[in-house]
């Protein structure tokens, strides 16, 4: 419901404009809250209370003029759009008005009632754009599905995870590491949820200092703390009926926790310094790197605005337990640095695949696109050089865990029959993996350098899968 404030000194026409706004419909509701106000001093008054959508403000009050009030009004109810009205046909108080930020400016006595409908209509579309263009911006642009790249076994399960949680309004809790690409999935769950566009609002709540992210989070009113010069409205108001980002929630003071655990509980807010009761009507999704469950334990995180969150939990899984999907990735992400730094890099060498692919990835798909960017910048025709790729670094080793060097050293022989071939040494390969790993098959595509499925294959293919050898002697 939106609400509607006009200030006139008719009572008359006062009167009749309340009753016919407030008999307007919509979805079987009321459209429409209506204030009225039949001076300036009043209708300042109203506007700071009632924070208006629009304002049909007349133009000669009996204690001021309607032009006098414009900056007052918009600095009381913030982003409202004001409508001064007229009796009197004056083509250079019409300039002043729009000069002074009026929306419209229209004569009495006044058209058909549809015509006034039409421009309210109007402000109200143009303050949600407007609002929506505020909290947008190029770099956070729409995500569309085909932004989430893989076919991986884990991918595809996340992605008919993500398709459920598109057909309700539920909270989401996304939890991975950083450079998952946490904001991307809440913004393709958006996206995936209406049907027509709606704002979404995204806050880093470990970016802002605890004093200035309740500000943010609920908005302010004018005078509340030292700085605030004016009425503010909070992500929370400016996300309307869209969604509210949480980024990094983990790291939310105990207090904000607090405040948050109780707008989720009953939906509704105040803004900082004020009193009226504001209406969520967003969906919340929050992301975290931690491990919230420790973090809860640890007396860091409410247990109760954890189990409040997590009514649907999604896990990103981190780059290194989806290495298949990093060709796809490559060649994705190349795509768009190129359009970024205007070069053509296509090539990708299949030696150069094979090194990504093995690359331990700790930034996971964030630190991807950085080493790319920078392999592509520095590249000087359309292939990417392995030259400008980062060396394999070792993950960190368990005590007395063999290196492949060591599982390939075998005595030296001078008979060439007694060489194996190829599918014989990749086959003895495995087998020395698999048993001194005890058959963990995570470790052994660590050592070996492949994927989980790739493993698979092979091991049903030698016939490797019924049990893990007790000797690395032989080729079993």
């Amino acid at each position: 419901m939106e609400t509607l404030l006009i200030i006139d000194d008719d009572v008359g026409l006062l009167e009749n404009l309340q009753m016919h706004f407030e008999e307007i419909l919509q979805d079987g509701a009321p459209r429409y809250h209506v204030v009225t106000a039949t001076n300036a001093a009043a209708g300042l008054k109203a506007a700071q209370e009632a924070m208006p959508g629009v304002v049909i403000l007349d133009m000669m009050l009996p204690d001021r003029s309607g032009l006098e009030i414009i900056e007052e009004m918009k600095t009381l109810c913030g982003d409202a759009r004001i409508i001064l009205v007229t009796a009197h046909h004056d083509m250079e108080t019409t300039i002043r008005a729009m000069k002074a930020g009026a929306f419209d400016y229209i004569h009495k006595p006044f058209p058909e009632p549809a015509a006034l409908d039409l421009v309210v209509d109007r402000a109200l579309e143009y303050r949600q754009l407007s609002r929506r263009a505020a909290s947008m911006s190029v770099e956070n642009a729409a995500a569309r599905l085909g932004d989430i790249v893989g076919t991986s076994p884990l991918m595809q399960q996340l992605v008919k995870e993500i398709g459920k949680v598109t057909s309700s309004r539920a909270t989401v809790l996304i939890n991975g590491e950083s450079g998952t690409g946490k904001e991307l999935f809440a913004r393709v769950i958006h996206n995936y949820s209406y049907d027509e566009a709606k704002p979404f609002i995204g806050i880093n709540c470990s970016a802002i200092v605890d004093t200035l992210l309740e500000s943010e989070l609920f908005g302010h009113e004018k005078g509340s703390f030292t700085g605030a010069t004016a009425t503010k409205q909070g992500k929370f108001e400016l996300a309307e009926d869209g969604t509210v980002f949480l980024d990094e929630i983990g790291d939310m003071s105990l207090m904000l926790q607090s405040k948050l655990l109780r707008v989720l509980q009953e939906r509704e807010f105040e803004r900082v310094g004020g009193v009226k009761r504001i209406k969520l009507r967003a969906r919340v999704i929050a992301a975290t790197h931690r491990n919230l469950s420790e973090e809860v334990a640890a007396g860091r995180f409410r247990e109760d605005l954890y189990q409040r969150l997590k009514v649907i939990t999604l896990r990103i899984p981190p780059l290194r337990e989806r290495r298949e999907d990093i060709p796809l990735l490559v060649h994705h992400l190349l795509e768009r640095i190129n359009e970024k730094v205007h070069k053509r890099v296509t090539r990708v060498p299949p030696e150069v695949l094979a090194h990504l692919t093995r690359l331990p990835w700790r930034g996971n798909v964030r630190e991807l696109e950085n080493v790319l960017t920078r392999a592509v910048v520095l590249a000087p025709g359309e292939v990417l050089l392995g030259d400008d790729l980062p060396a394999l670094e070792p993950g960190p080793a368990e005590p007395g865990a063999p290196t492949p060097v060591a599982l390939l050293a075998a005595p030296q022989v001078d008979d060439a029959s007694q060489i194996p071939t190829l599918e014989e040494a990749e086959r003895m390969l495995i087998q020395r993996a698999m048993a001194v790993t005890k058959g963990h098959k995570g470790k052994v595509c660590q050592i070996l350098g492949i994927s989980r499925p790739t493993l698979e294959r092979k091991l049903q293919k030698y016939g490797l899968t019924q049990s893990v050898p007790s000797s690395l002697g032989g080729q079993g």
